[in-house]
């Protein structure tokens, strides 16, 4: 069983840079000697109303200060970016951490990203398929020549290899349906989304696991989701210091779109009763624990990445949420399960 912090370097345009970036760092470091086992950055362009830094140079600058934890991309949106730079700086990083990359990718859904990048909607499953298997040639073959569809290359190799072999970990962020079964078939473990309802992720999972046997895959050793999650001494307060700031990062993604890339009716532009109920998790260390307990039960997950804070929240609100998560929620999960 594995636990994380998910770093949130996002935060509104009016914040001091450095500043937040320092607060970053010292959440890492917290997050560290709390006993979590990773830090997670997510990955966007072109993002107001905030500013955010962006996520290989962020782990790669944390990398001397975190330890033995892992570095996860959570997500690197591969079907916009270059297949070779990917794998050079991804195993840059692999490199600089002596082996502690998770290497989790997507899709994207946003348009504007699509449209900076010279691609279309129709485009982003084949670029991130094809860069997927050019990224995982270059990593463990000597000598590359590639004719794809959107990439080629002729008796090229790489500059520089990762340390895991034959390649770190790869995780595949999905949202939709047929998406969910895609990552199966390719054996791949599903990084299941902070953004759907719990009932809505139940039903994929029975799915992926349906797709996965279908496709003759094992199931993957590690099974990654990522949750919003803060806690407090009571339930009240932790949804009253929760609620402001997930309430404007939820209307964001409603203007991005981010509802309509899930399966079924979601809606973002609801109450927050409605918005939070079977998605976030807001309570104290107990009901975190049954809450946390509950997805091992119905979606056998062991490895969870939790958002603690949102953009504009304190930095020290994030810190005291780490420090009781240490000392009161993960100590049971470690005792019960063992560390990952």
């Amino acid at each position: 069983m594995k636990f994380g912090v998910f770093l949130m370097p996002q935060h509104p345009r009016s914040d001091d840079p450095v500043r937040r970036f320092r607060e970053t760092a010292e959440l890492a470091r917290l997050a560290r000697n709390a006993g979590f086992d990773c830090v997670a950055a997510g990955h966007h362009y072109l993002s107001p109303p905030y500013q955010s830094l962006q996520s290989v140079p962020l782990l790669s600058r944390l990398a001397a200060d975190t330890g033995s934890m892992d570095l996860c991309l959570s997500v690197l949106l591969l079907a916009l970016l270059n297949p070779v730079q990917v794998a050079e700086d991804i195993a840059s990083l692999d490199v600089m951490s002596e082996g502690r990359v998770v290497f989790g990718i997507g899709i994207g859904y946003r348009e504007v990203e699509y449209e900076a990048f010279g691609m279309t909607r129709q485009e982003r499953v084949p670029r991130m398929l094809e860069a997927l298997e050019l990224i995982k040639r270059l990593w463990t073959e000597e000598v590359v020549t590639f004719k794809g569809r959107f990439f080629q290359l002729h008796d090229a190799t790489c500059t520089i290899r990762p340390v895991q072999k034959p390649f770190p970990p790869i995780w595949i962020a999905a949202n939709a349906d047929q998406a969910v079964v895609r990552t199966a078939r390719l054996g791949l473990p599903w990084f299941i989304n902070p953004h759907a309802a719990l009932p809505t992720i139940e039903r994929q999972w029975q799915r992926y696991k349906q797709a996965l046997a279908e496709a003759n895959q094992p199931m993957p050793g590690t099974r990654p989701i990522a949750l919003e999650l803060h806690v407090a001494q009571t339930h009240e307060e932790a949804v009253d210091t929760a609620r402001p700031f997930l309430t404007e990062k939820y209307n964001a993604y409603a203007e991005w779109g981010q509802d309509k890339a899930l399966p079924g009716e979601e809606n973002f532009r609801v109450s927050f009763d409605e918005l939070s109920r079977d998605r976030f998790i807001l309570g104290t260390p107990d009901e975190a624990i049954e809450q946390i307990e509950e997805r091992i039960r119905r979606l056998e997950s062991n490895y969870f990445i939790f958002r603690l804070g949102w953009p504009g929240m304190e930095a020290a609100k994030v810190m005291r949420v780490v420090e009781m998560m240490g000392e009161r929620v993960l100590p049971h999960f470690h005792g019960k399960y063992g560390r990952g």
